[in-house]
């Protein structure tokens, strides 16, 4: 699975974002799907992710109430929609792709895309 994550950039706090990861291949769908940040000299945090079956959602607990993750299984894709924008958000985004299809908070995926970079303005 080739992952390519897209549609980050520059964002007023308070506004919104859809970051998008479009993967390869037709196994996508069994596939659980996550989104990981960066933000500049901090390490790697888990984001939010949705399992392949039931579309199970889970997020980190800064983001709960701002983010939505969803996925389209048709066009291999799944999105994060980013509302309210903070400073803080700001990050390189990655999405990632984990083949038990289930939804777990855990870094151990077995693809990863290429990041897309937020910043958000204050």
């Amino acid at each position: 699975v080739q992952l390519q994550a897209f549609g980050g950039g520059l964002v007023q706090a308070g506004g919104s974002l859809r970051l998008s990861c479009a993967a390869s291949g037709h196994t996508f769908r069994h596939y659980a799907m996550g989104w990981f940040r960066q933000a500049p000299g901090k390490e790697r945090e888990w984001v939010s992710c949705i399992s392949s079956d039931d579309d199970s959602t889970d997020y980190v607990d800064s983001v709960k109430g701002r983010f939505t993750i969803s996925r389209d299984n048709a066009k291999n894709t799944v999105y994060l929609q980013m509302n309210s924008l903070k400073p803080e958000d700001t990050a390189v985004y990655y999405c990632a792709a984990e083949g038990s299809g289930k939804c777990f908070r855990q870094y151990d995926m077995d693809y990863w895309g290429e990041g897309t970079l937020v910043t958000v303005s204050s």
